[in-house]
């Protein structure tokens, strides 16, 4: 599936952007999930909105929360000693859906590694991305590497649980030489100098 991907904060949506995302949020959380409750919210109004495009039409969407405005909080950013204080605030992945007809091609993947990318560009490579996943939906977000956090919970009646993207550290590991490969190059070096001196020798003898 060929999509293009937009992202807009909201004064930069259009009427007709507004109207399209607010319905295909209602058809998939509301209608799909029977289940009523208030998806408009004033944190729209913050939010950067991540659309995808087939054809001119409407076909997957999710929300970005920048850190500032993003309530959720990870366990481990108040318990684990090693994290900073400005990796309290996190931004967060929200309202990701995929309407119903071009669902099983790889479009919430694609959706999610795009918002992924923007978080880490604009928000720093270095900090991590919380979301609150439906709980059915944890082995798809493991697949793009955030981990399960705390205990799962109730959200407008539908199980949820916290999960948290972290920035997985690149660890150099230093090559030792050990004892027999450090033996073999000094035995190669004794060789080497034997032949070479053999070589003059036999240079010299040449030449007399």
């Amino acid at each position: 599936m060929t999509c293009t991907f937009s992202i807009k904060t909201f004064d930069e949506l259009t009427s007709v952007d507004l109207y399209h995302i607010l319905k295909a949020r209602s058809q998939v959380f509301v209608v799909e999930q029977n289940c009523a409750y208030q998806d408009m919210d004033e944190l729209d109004f913050d939010c950067l909105h991540l659309i995808a495009h087939q054809n001119e039409a409407l076909v997957a969407y999710c929300r970005i929360i920048p850190p500032e405005f993003n309530k959720l909080r990870s366990n481990l950013s108040s318990s684990d000693a090693t994290t900073k204080v400005s990796d309290t605030s996190m931004s967060s992945i929200g309202r990701v859906l995929v309407l119903a007809a071009h669902r099983g091609d790889g479009l919430a993947r694609d959706m999610m590694n795009h918002a992924i990318a923007h978080c880490r560009k604009k928000y720093g490579k270095k900090r991590p991305i919380i979301i609150s996943a439906q709980a059915y939906l944890i082995s798809f977000y493991e697949s793009l590497g955030f981990v399960p956090e705390g205990e799962h919970y109730l959200e407008d009646n539908i199980e949820h649980v916290k999960m948290v993207l972290h920035v997985v550290k690149k660890v150099k590991v230093k090559k030792e030489r050990t004892g027999a490969s450090s033996t073999t190059s000094k035995v190669l070096s004794f060789l080497l100098l034997i032949m070479a001196a053999l070589f003059v020798l036999g240079l010299l003898y040449l030449m007399t």
